[in-house]
């Protein structure tokens, strides 16, 4: 197979050129090309993947304006040549051999998109890194039963575009379904990220994602996150007494992110394309 891979990034110079030396140190000869959309970074993003360019696999396309993560999909969509795409985001590092792992569940004809594994590197030190965690467990959980697509997904040149949404990967997801194929996760095929180190980024993030899933509801498209048997099974399997006091405090935060995400999607008829970034989670240390 040949696989083109796609990075859209916004201020991604504390890790844009780990992931790329990442990428590139998997020795992935199936990759025929590495996209990195700029969608107008006032930072070093640029300069630093200029650094790489010598390798004929990097291309980089600068935008003058932000557009969103969106419109810069919808860019490496028209670019890619291959017949398998990869979307990651730039603040994340995939595990040796998961890229190869997730592609190869593309070999399957009836597979149209493969979702990847993402554990996050925070030390749990307060409530807000044991948030992070412990949701990205019951994600995991939940994804086992009934895949979830996040920061790191593989799929089928499908797709000449994509619209508006805050949540573009699970998207990608319901229009590929909609051609007939199956979804899959791989739980082997693991990436590293950072989650927020604040409440109200938390906050901010998640509540987002959750007006995004809303209007995915609307088109008839209910994420695996948001069915209720899903969750409580996720809950059970992950419970532990000793954690009880963070448990309980993270199902109220949870509850009041819903809470927020009803109140976002009920009061704009749109999903906010242009969010404010989170800092805490844009430098992870090089694996």
């Amino acid at each position: 197979m040949e696989v083109s891979i796609g990075i859209m990034a916004y201020n991604e110079e504390r890790n844009i050129g780990n992931l790329i030396k990442n990428l590139l140190h998997q020795k992935l000869n199936f990759v025929k090309e590495i996209i990195v959309i700029d969608d107008g970074s006032t930072d070093g993003t640029s300069k630093i993947v200029s650094k790489f360019l010598k390798n004929k696999k990097i291309k980089l396309v600068n935008l003058k304006r932000r557009g969103g993560k969106v419109k810069a999909i919808n860019l490496f969509l028209r670019m890619a040549k291959s017949s398998i795409l990869i979307i990651e985001s730039a603040d994340t590092l995939p595990r040796k051999n998961s890229i190869r792992i997730l592609c190869e569940c593309l070999k399957n004809p009836k597979i149209g998109i493969v979702g990847a594994h993402a554990i996050p590197i925070n030390k749990i030190k307060d409530f807000a890194n044991f948030f992070g965690a412990f949701t990205y467990r019951l994600h995991h959980e939940i994804a086992l039963k009934e895949p979830k697509f996040g920061e790191l997904i593989a799929f089928r040149n499908l797709l000449k575009k994509i619209p508006n949404t805050a949540v573009d990967e699970e998207y990608i997801a319901m229009l590929i379904r909609k051609r007939g194929y199956i979804l899959k996760y791989c739980p082997n095929a693991i990436f590293y990220n950072k989650q927020p180190d604040s409440i109200k980024e938390i906050i901010s993030r998640r509540s987002r994602n959750v007006a995004g899933h809303l209007r995915l509801m609307k088109k008839g498209y209910v994420t695996s996150t948001h069915k209720f048997t899903n969750i409580i099974g996720a809950l059970i399997k992950n419970f532990q007494l000793k954690s009880i006091h963070y448990i309980f405090l993270a199902i109220l935060l949870e509850i009041y992110i819903r809470i927020v995400g009803y109140c976002r999607y009920y009061c704009s008829k749109k999903d906010n394309i242009l969010w404010k970034v989170s800092e805490s989670t844009k430098s992870l240390p090089i694996r």
